[in-house]
């Protein structure tokens, strides 16, 4: 599809044909909008409750726990991200499956910001949608929806009459990218060419993504290390490396707004984001935008040790 909001924005809106008053959906406050809006929206236009799962602002993590007390028969869908764009947490989501499944739930997975950092397995995760971005690991800007089949094929998709009436076709309105799929394809393919050499392209990507894991660990620890003794610069979220986060850091510099640390930042060739990144709820949630939100500082597997250090100095400039 277009993009993963369009795609969730589609879904959102089948789904919600099935939904009656009375209903409930869990949503959480770590997710990015495209994951959120949408099924809120959706969930206005049929009359149904929205319940919002909270994540711990003093760790960054969402305890699957949050997700299951919010649960009982009345609810449809929980939409869920697999990596917090905003500040990096990774969420269990295998566990919010198992216990959505348990009262008849859906489960709607985020992974766009997991894409280049992990191997993404639906069958592992359990869940029945899922959704990313090809641009976040190195492709052109097209989405992807993963769905199981019998939704897909039981769901009523708007599109025109003479589209195809089954999956995947009857969900992707018009004529596909051709060239973005021909990038699709070859992103996958250099992702799997980091990995050892292997009888199938799904083994090389298992083993490029275990290097990329240890890599960024490794680069994350670096980062971390080198932060610690800054005062005045404060991270939010998960405090460790390891296999609670990706190497993605949110962090406030006192008595500096969020664009001005950007701008100092950029200005010596180290390209950051400020203010929300589209995560609206994460920084109502730090209450953070006040001072312009929050500067968001990500590593992947192409960056170095050198570049962490550059990063680190400049912050320990300002």
């Amino acid at each position: 599809g277009q993009n993963m909001t369009s795609l969730t924005f589609a879904v959102s809106r089948a789904l919600a044909k099935t939904w009656k008053p009375g209903d409930a959906i869990v949503l959480t406050s770590l997710d990015h909008d495209a994951n959120f809006t949408p099924w809120a929206r959706a969930a206005q236009d049929a009359g149904v409750e929205v319940r919002v799962a909270e994540f711990d602002p003093a760790t960054g993590v969402l305890d699957p726990g949050a997700i299951a007390e919010l649960l009982d028969d009345r609810v449809r869908l929980v939409a869920v991200c697999l990596a917090a764009n905003s500040i990096g947490t990774v969420v269990d989501v295998a566990s919010v499956s198992a216990a959505a499944h348990e009262v008849g739930a859906l489960v709607y997975v985020d992974a766009v910001h997991a894409g280049p950092h992990h191997l993404i397995d639906v069958k592992a995760l359990a869940c029945d949608f899922l959704v990313a971005s090809a641009y976040k690991f190195f492709g052109p800007h097209t989405g992807i929806l993963y769905g199981q089949l019998d939704h897909l094929a039981s769901m009523d998709a708007y599109k025109v009459r003479p589209a195809p009436s089954d999956p995947p076709e009857k969900w992707e309105t018009g004529p596909p990218s051709f060239e973005s799929s021909a990038g699709v394809a070859a992103a996958v393919d250099y992702i799997a060419s980091l990995g050892e050499s292997s009888p199938t392209r799904r083994q090389s990507l298992e083993s490029a993504f275990s290097r990329i894991h240890d890599y960024e660990t490794a680069l994350s620890q670096r980062f971390l290390d080198g932060l610690a003794p800054m005062d005045r610069v404060r991270l939010y979220g998960v405090k460790t490396a390891g296999s609670e986060r990706v190497a993605t850091f949110a962090i406030g510099v006192e008595g500096m707004r969020a664009e001005a640390v950007a701008a100092s930042l950029t200005a010596k060739g180290l390209y950051v984001w400020s203010g929300n990144y589209y995560a609206v709820s994460v920084m109502d949630r730090f209450g953070v935008d006040d001072q312009g939100g929050l500067v968001r500082i990500g590593f992947v597997h192409y960056n170095t040790n050198e570049e962490v250090d550059r990063v680190l100095e400049a912050l320990a400039g300002l």
